[in-house]
């Protein structure tokens, strides 16, 4: 079963403890990210987001400038492969980036998984994939996130919940 919450329980929790105030700009605006991501509201998302922000997935590949951006995640809803759950065991802070690492479980419908280039047999199915994940998460002097550097290991696929 995908707990959403579960994807920002451990920044919750290093935030309550965080006193650099630069360091609790840096959760918070992810935590506020991964929040609006899970609603979804477009909106509150694009809010979290530089209007320079540069994706890069597995180097350079990843929408470009505010409105690709926002492109990107409208389709991301849209497709409802957004319902998933980050299990981070590692967080590292600094004044300009926080990096996350942890499995991701997600529940794409067939069809978004196929869109994706995932190996998928049938595009009216549930599926479930889970892979470790690591994610730079830049954050520009305004607070606002600059990018994801998203840096996925190969995962698994199975049938169903």
């Amino acid at each position: 079963m995908i707990d959403l919450a579960r994807t920002w329980q451990m920044l919750e929790q290093r935030l309550k403890t965080t006193v650099n105030p630069r360091h609790r700009r840096v959760f918070g605006i992810v935590l506020e990210h991964l929040k609006a991501e899970a609603e979804p509201d477009l909106d509150r998302l694009m809010a979290t987001v530089s209007k320079d922000a540069a994706y890069h997935f597995c180097g350079d590949t990843g929408p470009k400038g505010h409105d690709a951006v926002r492109e990107y995640y409208a389709a991301f809803a849209a497709s409802k492969a957004n319902h998933l759950e980050s299990r981070m065991d590692r967080l590292i802070v600094d004044d300009h980036a926080l990096v996350t690492e942890g499995d991701l479980h997600t529940l794409p419908p067939g069809a978004a998984a196929r869109q994706m280039s995932f190996p998928i047999d049938d595009p009216d199915a549930d599926y479930r994939y889970v892979s470790r994940q690591l994610i730079v998460w830049p954050v520009d002097a305004d607070g606002l996130i600059a990018a994801e550097d998203f840096y996925p290991r190969p995962g698994r696929w199975s049938s169903g919940n």
